[in-house]
């Protein structure tokens, strides 16, 4: 089984999600590709897990074009979206107006007309070296504690569930050390 993690991310912190969920996906015996959706097709795999950074409500260009371009192929074979980027009270807490923005209404809507099989919305994480005013002010105005809030064990669960639904029947790779 081929599996193709993509993704979409701005500083990295999606790019790191991406990569755990190849590497869980490895330890349960799958052959995995980890990739940026940026010129990225599903033509040699045989399932797809793509994700993307959350900033407005919107998902980053590249997913959303991998999303589009590759429907005829998804559509096909098993696959699976995430989204990041909630930090602070919205990824612990979130309102109801929080869920709107982190789960952008026309990116579900594409991937369940396609046949998706999940999604789930992790939390994210603040730049570590900010740009620019907006930025700025939310790295300064976010307590140190709360500006990371990507859950590992969450994450690695998730894929894990996947790799099970993908035939994979027991974890055969090394323990993973958490993050």
């Amino acid at each position: 089984m081929r599996v193709l993690v993509t993704y979409a991310s701005k500083n990295g912190s999606t790019e790191e999600i991406a990569e755990t969920i190849a590497d869980e996906l490895m330890a349960y015996g799958l052959d995995v590709f980890c990739r940026s959706a940026h010129d990225t097709d599903a033509s040699e795999v045989d399932a797809v897990i793509l994700g993307s950074a959350v900033y407005a409500g919107r998902w980053l260009r590249p997913a959303r074009h991998f999303l589009k371009d590759q429907s005829d192929r998804l559509r096909r074979m098993p696959f699976w979206i995430f989204s990041s980027g909630p930090f602070g009270e919205q990824a612990t807490r979130p309102t109801e107006d929080d869920l709107r923005w982190q789960e952008p209404p026309r990116v579900l809507s594409r991937a369940e007309s396609l046949g998706v099989r999940g999604h789930v919305v992790f939390g994210g994480r603040l730049p570590t070296e900010p740009h620019g005013f907006i930025e700025n002010a939310m790295v300064r105005n976010t307590p140190e504690d709360t500006r990371d809030a990507r859950d590992w064990s969450a994450i690695r669960a998730w894929a894990a569930s996947i790799a099970r639904e993908l035939g994979a029947q027991e974890r055969i790779g090394r323990p993973v050390v958490s993050a």
